[in-house]
């Protein structure tokens, strides 16, 4: 599987779109707000842009996309204003893998630039958008150009499936049944991958520039504990009773993995400082239930996870199983959520570029 060509949310607008299913996404980035917020307060008090260039990785697309953006730049106006300073330019870039769908953010900018336009009003600085199709595991900017970086439920996928699963037989991700090398292998990817998008961010930033990132994590050390795989478990369960059933070829199953990784404060911790470019303004864990709409309804959340799952699925088993799995997995989603507490771990982390 190559995850540059197959890793995206599903596009469009239609029913199992992710413009129209990621509330989860989108109630996260609210509770993110009073870090992002005081992030952008001290990076433009600190270095008074005449040109501010933030950069959005693994913005995908629909509603969320722009909505960070919008509080960052109506948040540095309103500052500019109390300071009686010029307002700076804004130069935005919206990155995602070359399969996100772009059409669907560039189409829905014009009515976006009016409407903040009309929010800002007389004296803000025009605003300029950029589409940057690439994985944030590489470079994506010249040297030294950005302000801000933000990322939000992004930094959990890998760039690739890790090498050496072969021991993972009936999981599609870690779980309480997976040997000790399957944790060790995608433990050691997340710190490859995630020392390589430091790495890369701190060349891109200017000095004293921000990163405020959220990832899908956990509070426990163990990788494999409940908070943070029970939802791919449940899955797991589904895609075995069709195996079972003789619907899925058992050889697919077993070579059928998630790319992802979702590591805990004290790991996201120990990468920054290894990596040496960044020092830590803050490090907080959140958590959001799996079913926003609170009414313990399965079918959202299986349609959240179709947004995000579908295309991986689709590469893998063919688009045939589709409609069987995820009927099945909002019967056992249906079910769970009923008797039990099932909520999202959330890691963020506020960091400075050093000197």
């Amino acid at each position: 599987m190559e995850i540059v060509k197959v890793l995206h949310m599903n596009g469009g607008m239609g029913d199992t779109s992710y413009a129209n299913n990621s509330l989860v996404q989108q109630k996260v980035i609210t509770m993110t707000k009073p870090i992002t917020e005081d992030a952008i307060t001290q990076l433009y008090c600190s270095t008074l842009p005449k040109s501010l260039v933030i950069a959005d990785l693994g913005c995908s697309s629909g509603p969320n996309t722009l909505l960070v953006v919008s509080e960052l730049i109506k948040g540095v106006n309103q500052l500019r204003q109390k300071l009686r300073h010029q307002s700076p330019e804004y130069q935005v870039f919206l990155n995602d893998l070359p399969g996100n769908d772009f059409n669907t953010i560039f189409k829905s900018l014009p009515s976006f630039q009016k409407k903040m336009s009309s929010q800002l009003g007389a004296g803000a600085g025009p605003c300029f958008f950029a589409g940057v199709p690439g994985s944030f595991y590489d470079r994506l900017f010249p040297s030294k150009t950005l302000h801000f970086v933000h990322s939000s439920y992004s930094l959990q996928w890998l760039s690739k499936v890790p090498e050496k699963l072969e021991g993972n037989k009936g999981n599609i991700y870690m779980a309480r049944t997976s040997p000790p090398s399957v944790l060790r292998a995608y433990h050691a990817q997340f710190q490859q991958d995630f020392s390589m998008f430091l790495k890369c961010r701190a060349e891109e930033l200017v000095l004293s520039g921000r990163m405020v990132l959220t990832l899908l994590g956990r509070r426990s050390e163990d990788p494999s504990s409940k908070e943070c795989c029970y939802i791919w478990e449940l899955l797991a369960i589904v895609l075995n009773e069709m195996v079972s059933k003789g619907l899925i070829e058992e050889e697919k199953m077993d070579s059928f993995n998630i790319p992802q990784y979702t590591p805990s404060p004290s790991e996201v911790k120990s990468e920054v400082l290894k990596e040496g470019s960044f020092s830590i303004d803050c490090l907080e864990v959140s958590e959001v239930n799996w079913s926003v709409y609170n009414n313990n309804d399965g079918y959202n959340v299986a349609q959240c996870m179709r947004a995000v799952a579908e295309p991986l699925l689709v590469s893998h088993f063919g688009e045939a199983i589709i409609e069987e799995v995820f009927s099945r997995y909002r019967e056992i989603l249906s079910d769970r959520i009923s008797k039990e507490n099932t909520c999202f771990v959330n890691v963020i982390v506020s960091l400075i570029k050093k000197e």
